[in-house]
């Protein structure tokens, strides 16, 4: 029989649950093609390590931007590729839950949809990310009872506040950590005139990285291209300069809180300033960041546990309810968020 599976589609990696085995994949979302022939090289952790390696002939692509579907043909071939790696030969095709972000238009839905179903899957529904990485945190949802989830993707942060099953306000922006890492590679070119690569950023922003002044000032030495010599060139980096470097995405995401806070009902900003603001995502674990929204906003903030897990998590127990789901997604007040000026 075939098994129901839950994927947490994200912009820098991919997480597969299997009912009754839980996450059984974890992979990075990118793609390696031979040009010439357009025959599919590699998927997953080994395409990534030819990220920015490759010689002319192959090309290794991340399919997903900012959250969405930017190549269609690849996202379908790699989630092909995902499905068959966990499933194996199968007689009936799997029922698929995707989760989508909260901001996610009627188009780019479709296109999941279509991809999911392309890739071998029976049925595709919906799931908006917040809701699934609250499941995954261990709330429940169902009770009439205020929860703010923040999470930090790689291409999009979802804010939204949940009660009810389903959110009240949300909003979902295109600032995460692929945005973080383009902050050190322009903070790298302007301050110290070097040239550093996407892998080597990512690198920085998981050792050194911090949005809130640490006790203990670190160091790292990161080496590059000067860009006045062209030759390569090693800098030492400390994690105040990685914090300057961070400021403007950081402030973006920080508005968007503000902003979702601003517009929700006193009620429930009442539970949510007893509950507390619960952060999810690999974005959230760059360090600091509970710490810099609860001088902010007053509230007490926390990282969840396993906060790179949580989506997947929450789509999988998601899995239990799936016959009571309609198609499409889980939760359509947005719509209404959308359509309202």
């Amino acid at each position: 029989m075939a098994k129901d599976i839950g994927i947490d589609l994200g912009t820098a990696s991919v997480l597969v649950y299997v009912k009754g085995k839980g996450i059984v994949l974890n992979e990075p979302s990118v793609v390696a093609l031979d040009r010439n022939t357009g025959k599919l090289l590699k998927v997953g952790a080994e395409a990534q390590e030819m990220l920015g390696r490759t010689p002319g002939n192959i090309v290794a692509i991340r399919p997903l931007r900012e959250g969405v579907i930017s190549d269609y043909d690849m996202t379908e071939r790699m989630l092909r590729e995902f499905i068959h790696k966990v499933s194996g030969f199968f007689l009936f095709r799997p029922r698929v839950i995707i989760c989508v972000p909260s901001g996610i238009t009627e188009v780019e839905e479709r296109a999941v949809i279509d991809a999911g179903i392309q890739a071998g899957a029976r049925k595709v529904y919906l799931i908006e990310e917040p809701v699934a990485a609250a499941i995954g945190a261990g709330i429940d949802i169902t009770r009439a009872d205020g929860h703010m989830v923040v999470d930090i993707g790689g291409g999009t942060a979802d804010i939204a506040v949940i009660s009810l099953n389903g959110v009240v306000e949300s909003a979902s922006i295109k600032i995460a950590g692929d945005q973080l890492n383009e902050a050190v590679v322009k903070y790298m070119r302007r301050s110290h005139n070097l040239l550093v690569g996407e892998r080597t950023a990512e690198e920085m922003k998981k050792q050194i990285g911090c949005v809130f002044p640490k006790d203990e000032e670190e160091t790292m030495s990161v080496k590059g291209r000067c860009m006045l010599t062209g030759l390569p060139k090693s800098v030492t980096v400390t994690s105040t300069e990685m914090m300057d470097a961070f400021e403007e995405p950081v402030e973006r995401i920080l508005e968007a809180i503000h902003g979702v806070l601003e517009r929700t009902p006193p009620e429930l900003i009442a539970d949510i300033s007893i509950n507390g603001i619960i952060m999810t995502g690999g974005g959230s674990l760059v360090s600091g960041f509970d710490k810099l929204v609860n001088a902010r906003t007053g509230i007490r903030t926390y990282i969840a546990d396993d906060a790179i897990s949580c989506v997947a998590l929450g789509t999988g127990k998601s899995l239990d309810s799936l016959n009571t789901m309609m198609d499409g997604t889980m939760n359509l007040s947005r719509r209404r968020q959308m359509n309202t000026p």
